[in-house]
């Protein structure tokens, strides 16, 4: 029976589908954007618009995004809700839209 459930636990920690919450920012700055402001808004989108890849950041955590083509631009630097499946450590996307 313990091996069941550190079976279960194992499987759980390496492919998690979910919804998240955080802000968009992008790698380059990481999680120096998280308020939202206007400030945050025009570094991000001006980084993605140089190169950079959109991230979420969700409690701190920079997670990486396996499909950025899903986030709009009117998300860059905000709060958005993503319903997903986060593996390994990279967010692969089914929907997202902005936080309330």
């Amino acid at each position: 029976m313990r091996k069941l459930g550190l079976i279960l636990t194992l499987a759980a920690a390496s492919a998690f589908g979910g919804e998240f919450t955080g802000y968009v920012s992008e790698t380059g700055c990481g999680a120096k954007h998280v308020t939202g402001s206007a400030a945050d808004v025009g570094c991000v989108t001006s980084c993605i618009k140089r190169g950079a890849k959109p991230v979420l950041v969700v409690d701190g955590k920079v997670i990486n995004i396996a499909n950025p083509d899903k986030v709009p631009a009117s998300l860059y630097g905000l709060k958005a809700k993503v319903d997903g499946e986060l593996k390994e450590g990279t967010l692969n996307i089914a929907s997202i839209e902005a936080a309330k």
